[in-house]
């Protein structure tokens, strides 16, 4: 199905960002992952590669997964567009609108436990109106799952004290999976509790 999904991307012509990229960027990891990392659109050597989060907040990225005892295989990583928009701009609301059909099949493939939103873009899509320096690293439960804004791991290399907030924000998903091993067990059991009969 993240197949399907993924040459529908790489043949995608919804918005005008495909005319000016190299590469469509699906993303990639686990099928069966328990988190999902939703970034904001690829820069150039995503463009590159058609992989997400290759260039330098990649590679600090897959620090920070690190830092919350995963590995990049363990997890999802894709954006919140597929292509790159022309000079590394911010995304166009249509541009958003477009891709979101993608995203939503991925999410409903994957159904993760937990997604964490890379960046204010992403954050957007579930706190609309919201500012990330408010709510970074404070899950919200949105259905069955937790919802975590972080900030972009671009942030950290263009301003250095945001670092330590960001690494310190990774280092809470392990509790926040467990959190979420907690409520699904209680839920099955609820489920599997039987219904006491009346006796008038």
């Amino acid at each position: 199905m993240l197949a399907a999904i993924a040459e529908d991307v790489r043949g995608c012509s919804r918005c005008e960002l495909f005319r000016t990229a190299t590469n469509g960027v699906p993303g990639e990891g686990s099928a069966d992952a328990r988190i999902m990392f939703i970034g904001e659109g690829p820069g150039w050597h995503e463009d590159r590669q058609g992989q997400p989060f290759v260039g330098s907040s990649g590679k600090f990225l897959t620090e920070l997964i690190g830092l919350a005892g995963l590995n990049r295989d363990d997890v999802f990583i894709t954006n919140i567009v597929k292509h790159r928009p022309p000079g590394n701009r911010d995304p166009l609301p249509d541009e958003i609108a477009a891709c979101s059909v993608f995203l939503d099949r991925q999410i409903e493939t994957i159904d993760p436990e937990v997604i964490v939103t890379l960046g204010r873009f992403s954050m957007h899509r579930y706190f609309p109106g919201e500012r990330i320096s408010r709510i970074h690293g404070q899950p919200q439960r949105i259905g069955s799952r937790l919802v975590v804004p972080m900030y972009h791991p671009a942030a950290a290399l263009h301003n250095g004290s945001l670092k330590g907030t960001i690494e310190e924000d990774f280092r809470k998903l392990p509790r926040f999976l467990a959190e979420q091993e907690a409520e699904r067990e209680k839920r099955r059991q609820d489920e599997e509790q039987p219904q006491q009969g009346t006796l008038f």
